[in-house]
């Protein structure tokens, strides 16, 4: 799975992303916008850290 989960946390990333547009069009208190849009960066920073040669296992 080690090669799929860069995959996943950046398809994961893009849902996070499309929500937080989502929720930000349908007015949702600011704070489930930013919490789900933080989810989001730290899905994409994960993803993209694991595609780094030497990091992680």
């Amino acid at each position: 799975m080690g090669a799929a989960l860069p995959t996943l946390l950046l398809i994961l990333a893009g849902v996070l992303v499309g929500g937080t547009w989502s929720l930000h069009r349908q007015g949702a208190p600011r704070g489930a916008v930013v919490i789900t849009g933080l989810l989001a960066v730290l899905a994409t920073v994960a993803g993209v850290l694991r595609l780094i040669p030497g990091s992680g296992s």
